[in-house]
């Protein structure tokens, strides 16, 4: 790639095109998605130099210091609603300007081919005689460059404008995909500080839902390095999931009740319980419309189709488990891809390890559970737990 010296062409404006995802599949709520769309890329970009302006499909970042480019490519690449984007330049779409781009971007030797997409169908010539012409001009440019259409190394993109100009760009670089955060509700994901919550939450905030974070814990059982350990992954999902704050909430004396009262193999059910009725509580109070949790079918006793019905059973909102037909070994490759996996295997304990039953209930039967759970004070419970709620800035 040829160095570009700005005094070349005062014209030539280097840009980062940003293309959106299923956005364009939208009707006439487009309007809404794009906005929410174009106040996450800033929210993105904040503290960066920029200019974010909308083409007709797609948005150019704009104004940017070269130093910072790739920064921006980094923070846009975590953005949901992002099909793709690409570092290029916008120039006026004359062959003469065309080219100059053309010559940035095509490297010195190799293969190669010019792909071109003309968007402008009153431009007077067409798509194959764009991409011959630059074609041509290229390879008198550079004597060392040869065309391959079939399997090129490098392939210079042209796409023309309706409004007189044209991008020039080099590569697609995958986005994120999916639908921009905040257009489908908000979501409250029940954090454990393992490898599956925070990879549920990810899901969730693709499919556009503002995830807020709530953590139990079970001091002094459990201590704060473990504590601390959840803030930063909620720190790194809010990346890309948005939210400001962790909650957390005390759970110790809910367990000891259990564990002195009731049946010792439904210690884990019974607690999933309180923990349910205590974050439907919490996501009222945050205008969370539903609850997200990290469980996958069978990976666990608690999440045997026994135990997710009965944690069901003491809540109205509904739960989302977008894991729930994943394995294992798919959950980690999801954890190490959204960087969350190095901190969820830090080994600090997490509530649920606390009193766990050597046998636990894998089938249990509700009308049991309720039984023994009559032996508790739950309103009691759930009370005493709320006060000790607390947040923390995940910033």
């Amino acid at each position: 790639m040829r160095p570009h010296d700005n005094s070349e062409d005062s014209e030539m404006e280097k840009v980062i095109i940003v293309r959106y995802a299923e956005i364009h599949l939208k009707g006439k709520n487009r309007g809404y998605f794009e906005r929410v769309f174009c106040v996450n890329l800033e929210k993105a970009l904040k503290g960066i130099r920029h200019e974010l302006r909308r083409t007709s499909g797609r948005y150019l970042i704009a104004a940017f210091d070269d130093l910072e480019a790739e920064e921006i490519l980094s923070r846009i690449s975590r953005v949901f609603g992002v099909h793709s984007y690409s570092i290029g330049y916008r120039v006026p779409s004359d062959l003469d300007s065309v080219f100059a781009a053309a010559r940035i971007v095509c490297p010195q030797t190799g293969t190669f081919k010019v792909e071109t997409h003309r968007a402008d169908k009153r431009y007077p010539m067409t798509s194959i005689e764009i991409s011959a012409a630059i074609g041509g001009k290229l390879l008198d440019a550079n004597p060392a460059l040869k065309v391959d259409v079939h399997a090129p190394q490098h392939t210079v993109y042209l796409d023309i404008r309706e409004e007189g100009t044209a991008l020039v760009f080099g590569a697609f670089e995958e986005g994120a995909g999916g639908m921009p955060v905040g257009t489908s509700s908000k979501g409250l994901l029940l954090i454990s500080g393992g490898i599956d919550s925070p990879v549920a939450g990810y899901m969730m905030a693709k499919r556009g839902m503002d995830v807020e974070y709530l953590h139990f814990h079970s001091y002094p059982y459990t201590n704060e390095q473990a504590k601390d350990k959840v803030v930063e992954l909620a720190r790194i999902l809010s990346r890309y999931a948005g939210g400001e704050s962790l909650a957390t909430v005390k759970v110790t004396h809910i367990q000891e009740e259990i564990h002195k009262k009731c049946a010792p193999e439904l210690n884990v059910t019974l607690l999933r319980r309180f923990m349910f009725r205590i974050a439907e509580r919490v996501a009222k109070r945050k205008g969370a419309k539903c609850l997200i949790t990290g469980e996958s079918l069978g990976q666990v006793a608690s999440q045997t189709m026994e135990g997710i019905a009965s944690s069901n059973a003491v809540v109205t909102l509904p739960v989302f488990r977008p894991l729930i037909g994943f394995d294992k070994e798919e959950i980690i490759v999801r954890a190490k891809k959204i960087g969350t996996f190095d901190t969820s295997v830090l080994p600090y304990e997490d509530c649920c390890t606390v009193f766990l039953p050597e046998f636990p209930a894998i089938k249990p039967k509700l009308s049991f559970i309720e039984e023994e759970e009559k032996k508790l004070d739950v309103e009691a419970l759930v009370e005493e737990a709320l006060t000790t709620l607390e947040r923390i800035s995940i910033h």
